[in-house]
């Protein structure tokens, strides 16, 4: 016999007049409803805009609240105007943030325009 058969054979399942039985487990996983309460306590922190980080804030503890109770249904109603409320602030601070980088670039220069513009008056007098 060759070394490759000899393996074969001893790798050979016995026979067993017993029928095989098998274990069939059914593990239950949780859906993740994400609460964003990171999200809303920060936008709530450093980006009230209209008070809407402190409205997503508010639901995203209602949103925890119904995950707690084990309402996902809920909890996933919650969470998403929490997440809708939080985009829309993102946004509002990302324009109010912009506009005020204008406005005081642009102002900077007028200041600094008229500084000059007086001071080649006075030099000039």
């Amino acid at each position: 016999m060759l070394k490759e058969e000899q393996e074969v054979a001893v790798l050979r399942v016995p026979q067993n007049p017993a029928p095989l039985t098998s274990t069939v487990i059914h593990i239950h996983s949780e859906t993740a409803v994400p609460d964003h309460v990171v999200w809303s306590l920060f936008n709530t922190l450093f980006m009230n805009w209209c008070y809407l980080g402190f409205i997503a804030f508010t639901y995203s503890a209602k949103s925890r609240d119904r995950k707690m109770v084990g309402d996902m249904s809920g909890a996933q109603a919650y969470a998403s105007t929490a997440k809708c409320l939080n985009v829309c602030t993102l946004i509002l601070d990302i324009h109010v943030t912009t506009a005020l980088i204008i406005l005081f670039t642009s102002s900077s220069m007028i200041i600094f325009q008229a500084i000059s513009q007086t001071v080649k008056n006075l030099k000039g007098q």
